[in-house]
């Protein structure tokens, strides 16, 4: 099979999965949200794509833990699931920008690396830890939060950060 049909196969099963999906608690949907509307809006405006790939990877990560915490809520665990489903993601993401030339072109680059690849790890790195944050200093604060909807603040709050900061290291380029 080519990368086609395996990206459009993968493409119904995730689908299908998350028509499926009840409740997730890994990560708010709201966060996922916000990370596609900076996506969206970055790509309207012409932001550089350090900074899409930023929001890029963060709707990866809330996507791959929602799904995640479906599989576990269902039993539907298989051998290294976790790692199936997050690269499952990954190459949906990656192959057709890949086949459409717009990822490891020599072109876009920043300090060497693919632009929108080192926005993706970055961007999944720091939403994912962002959660896992919120998740600890909860746990600290009896099960509650400090303030309304630091939820979605803790994830998405490095997102704009880095956003900023690739902005400021891309200007001019």
């Amino acid at each position: 099979m080519n990368c086609r049909k395996i990206r459009n196969v993968l493409s119904c099963v995730v689908t299908l999965a998350l028509a499926c999906a009840v409740k997730a608690h890994a990560f708010c949907p709201v966060c996922a949200v916000a990370a596609i509307a900076g996506l969206g809006l970055a790509q309207k405006l012409g932001i550089d794509d350090t900074i899409s790939g930023l929001w890029l990877g963060g709707v990866l990560v809330a996507v791959t833990m929602w799904t995640l915490d479906w599989v576990e809520r269902k039993n539907l665990k298989f051998p290294a699931y976790k790692t199936a489903i997050t690269l499952c993601y990954w190459l949906m993401v990656f192959l057709p920008l890949y086949e459409r030339g717009m990822i490891m072109s020599p072109f876009t680059t920043i300090w060497g690396v693919d632009k929108i690849s080192l926005g993706m790890s970055v961007g999944a790195l720091f939403f994912y830890f962002g959660g896992k944050w919120y998740e600890k200093i909860k746990a600290e604060n009896g099960g509650h939060a400090y303030f309304p909807f630091q939820k979605v603040v803790m994830p998405v709050a490095p997102l704009l950060v880095f956003s900023f900061i690739f902005y400021l290291a891309t200007r001019g380029r």
